[in-house]
């Protein structure tokens, strides 16, 4: 296929805010490729050469991308700078060209010259890249070069996510999303939406989805944990039950190769990006373990030796970095708490019990010495008092809470379910538990704030049903003037010219300044109550949710968008409270 022909669909999904008609249009799309192209495409429409697990990182900045586009114009750099900010995407400039493509090139030979320009570096690398576009760009309709300018500069934002694609997968398929279930539970198990494109494409289909296996170096999507407000909510939910500590570090899955010469080990963060440069300090701890593959997950904090206590997250997410890593190891050294297994040597465990996988993976790890890697502490219960006062003992401890799970539940890759129930501590008169929601724009400052340049946030929370996000609060409160400031430089990497198609919102509400739906924050409430107002959870029928008094509380950078709270937990959040109360 015809680069061309993809940048037409692309164009067309722009233009279109219906969900249903880009579903159908990814779906007429994919059908007409081959199962190679159709990787290739589903990874491209969100904006990425690679699934997150490998990354794609282009390195090439805004000013570098003026000069492209001056040179491929025939203009000069103020020029285009200019044109850029009236139009607010250098994406657009470069669609007003007027060049007649060199070559017509296909969708497989601009995958490959991107993979070959990402690949580029060492000394003169900069330039290297900037000839290798201008070649490629020039090869290309103004209208593709658009999209390929944007996928470079990370801001393609069709306005889609994957589960978008998964429907668009069953559209191709049978004309409607019947086939939804079975495609996103093999997505789930094998998370790498161009291969399940391709396997859906090749000869055997779906029935080859149906028998999707965990693969070692492609991760799980995680399996994800309820909420109820008391320990006695949650006995009564689900009886007798084991209950684990809750630690708020990294959540990392692991996975471990030793099938080669060197051993592969490789860590994913929630949102399945690969975060092993973090920790050296862990890799060789890891390859000190007796097994030929493992897939497990883990909380990695920070433990305070003088202080004989966890340091908060806002010491561990100090980790976060490339370089000096090994220095920083030493300052702040990480201990890996277990708490499931999911692979072991060859075999898939997701199906067996919890109590199995837990009693395989204390075999695996007994008698193994290790100061940073250990089995995070699990208790059996069997009535509520006893739920309660092990969740006290915790906070004595300095933890959130618990998790608290089912001793013969499976893991459910992707699913959120009450086979785990977060049991946290809580504010006086607030909700259960903290909220992370996406911050969609915001609104300059008054007063004191006009010198920060920002004064409220508009926050949402996603619907994944019709894969948007809905507002449910503006928050104005719970920063400081220093997080002011900070909190804006963040919010200013994400800012759009319009607002963005799947973002949900009154018009009485529109911020100042747009954002792609991409940075988290976490929130407090009093409470949700049900406003007029705000889209979270809007429908014909039903008016919408939002939070009452809202604080900020921290950006979560361990967190997607996609991650963030669902509009499906507000609701069942929002009953949760008539029942506290009448407690």
């Amino acid at each position: 296929m015809k680069f061309k022909q993809v940048a037409k669909t692309f164009s067309q999904i722009e233009d279109t805010s219906s969900r249903l008609e880009i579903t159908e249009l990814l779906a007429d799309l994919l059908k007409k490729v081959t199962p190679q192209e159709a990787s290739i495409i589903s990874n491209l429409s969100l904006g990425q050469l690679n699934p997150p697990y490998i990354g794609t990182q282009f390195n090439i900045a805004s000013k570098t991308m003026i000069k492209i586009l001056a040179k491929l114009l025939n203009k000069d750099e103020k020029e285009i700078k200019t044109q850029a900010q009236k139009l607010g995407d250098l994406g657009l400039v470069a669609a007003q060209g007027d060049w007649q493509a060199a070559e017509d090139l296909t969708l497989k030979q601009v995958n490959d010259r991107l993979h070959e320009i990402e690949k580029v570096s060492g000394v003169g690398s900069t330039e290297e890249k900037i000839n290798q576009l201008e070649n490629l760009l020039s090869g290309l309709t103004p209208e593709s070069a658009k999209f390929v300018v944007r996928i470079v500069l990370g801001k393609l934002r069709l306005g889609f996510s994957d589960m978008t694609l998964v429907d668009a997968f069953s559209w191709m398929e049978v004309g409607n999303k019947s086939l939804r279930a079975i495609i996103e539970d093999a997505y789930n198990v094998c998370a790498d939406i161009g291969l399940i494109a391709q396997t859906i494409k090749e000869e055997k289909g779906i029935n080859a989805l149906k028998k999707m296996k965990v693969q070692i170096g492609i991760p799980i999507r995680l399996a994800a944990a309820e909420r109820l407000p008391t320990a006695k909510d949650i006995f009564d939910k689900i009886g007798k039950c084991v209950a684990q500590q809750k630690l708020d570090g990294f959540r990392l899955q692991i996975h471990l190769d030793k099938t080669g010469k060197k051993p592969k080990i490789k860590f994913y963060s929630r949102n399945l990006q690969d975060m092993s440069y973090m920790f050296p300090d862990l890799v060789k701890e890891l390859e000190k373990l007796h097994v030929k593959t493992l897939i497990c997950e883990g909380e990695a904090i920070v433990y305070d030796q003088n202080a004989g206590q966890f340091s908060p997250f806002q010491e561990t997410v100090k980790r976060k970095r490339k370089h000096d890593i090994e220095k920083v190891a030493q300052e702040l050294p990480l201990q890996l708490f277990v708490f499931d297994l999911l692979y072991l040597n060859g075999e898939q465990l997701l199906d067996k019990t919890h109590a199995v996988r837990r009693q395989t993976m204390e075999q695996l790890l007994k008698g193994f010495k290790s100061e940073n890697i250990k089995i995070v502490d699990e208790e059996e219960i069997l009535s509520a008092d006893q739920l309660e006062q092990y969740f006290l003992d915790a906070i004595d401890h300095g933890l959130e809470g618990l998790v608290v799970k089912r001793t013969q539940a499976e893991y459910k890759p992707g699913k959120r379910n009450f086979n785990w129930i977060k049991l946290k501590r809580s504010e006086g008169g607030r909700l259960e538990d903290t909220l992370d929601t996406v911050i969609l724009g915001y609104y300059l400052g008054t007063g004191k704030r006009t010198a920060f340049g920002i004064g409220a946030l508009l926050v949402g929370v996603y619907n994944k049903k019709e894969d948007v996000f809905q507002t449910i609060a503006k928050i104005g409160t719970g920063l400081t003037d220093q997080k002011w400031k900070d909190v804006k430089k963040e919010c200013d990497k994400y800012k759009v010219k319009e607002q963005p198609k799947n973002i949900i919102c009154a018009k009485e509400l529109y911020p100042d300044v747009w954002l792609s739906p991409e940075l988290v924050c976490q929130a407090w409430a009093d409470e949700i109550s049900l406003s007029p107002r705000h889209s979270a959870g809007q429908t014909d029928k039903v008016i919408g949710f939002s939070l009452r008094f809202p604080r900020f509380m921290k950006l979560r950078e361990d967190k997607g968008p996609y991650e963030a709270t669902t509009v499906t937990e507000i609701s069942r959040l929002y009953e949760d409270q008539f029942i506290t109360k009448n407690r």
